[in-house]
């Protein structure tokens, strides 16, 4: 699999991939004025010009985009063919994006289908649902880089690097992310609570 920044010239191409998407997988929960408004922001070239899109490709087929805005801060589109989900292609995508976003933070407006996905890559609810122009999204924000990364191991490779410390751990499975451990007080309470 190849993952890469895409040229303007096959935006079109990114851009079908997301309609189809969207008709099969997220089009059922919205209302008809939900699905009008996404399209017509697919084609809003002022929407599109604001745009860096990433493209998955399995051999010369293009399987997954991810595009970003606000300087790679803020994911606008995300979108994998079906008969391509559970592969690692989004993980794929979600990391090149990572790579290029120098803010330290990821922000998404997450479709109710998507909701899961993201918890999955690390982002959290910020807000309750909502809906806008008749579609419905979740606020997200997801931890990317930290300069005050409270882990010990200031030498690890991945010190700071939010995302790739917690693939590291979540593949590691023997020990939890250090900032995502319970502190003495916690373990304390916890004890003090379970006898």
């Amino acid at each position: 699999m190849e993952i890469r920044e895409l040229a303007k010239e096959e935006y079109g191409a990114a851009l079908d991939l997301a309609w189809e998407v969207f008709q099969k997988f997220e089009a059922p929960d919205y209302a008809p004025q939900g699905v009008k408004a996404f399209y017509a922001s697919i084609h809003d070239p002022d929407y599109l010009a604001q745009l860096r899109i990433y493209g998955a490709f399995d051999g010369d087929a293009l399987i997954g985009i991810l595009a970003t805005r606000s300087g790679g801060a803020h994911i606008a589109l995300f979108f994998v063919r079906g008969a391509y989900h559970r592969q690692g292609v989004g993980r794929q995508l979600f990391f090149r994006a990572c790579q290029e976003n120098s803010a330290g933070q990821m922000t998404v407006n997450s479709s109710p289908y998507a909701v899961e996905v993201y918890r999955r890559l690390g982002f959290c609810e910020t807000d309750a649902e909502q809906t806008t122009d008749g579609i419905r999204y979740t606020p997200m924000l997801c931890v990317t880089q930290r300069t005050d990364c409270p882990c010990k191991r200031m030498r690890c490779q991945r010190h700071g690097d939010c995302v790739f410390c917690r693939e590291h751990h979540k593949a590691d499975k023997k020990n939890t992310v250090y900032c995502q451990r319970p502190t003495r007080e916690e373990k304390r309470l916890r004890r003090r609570r379970d006898s």
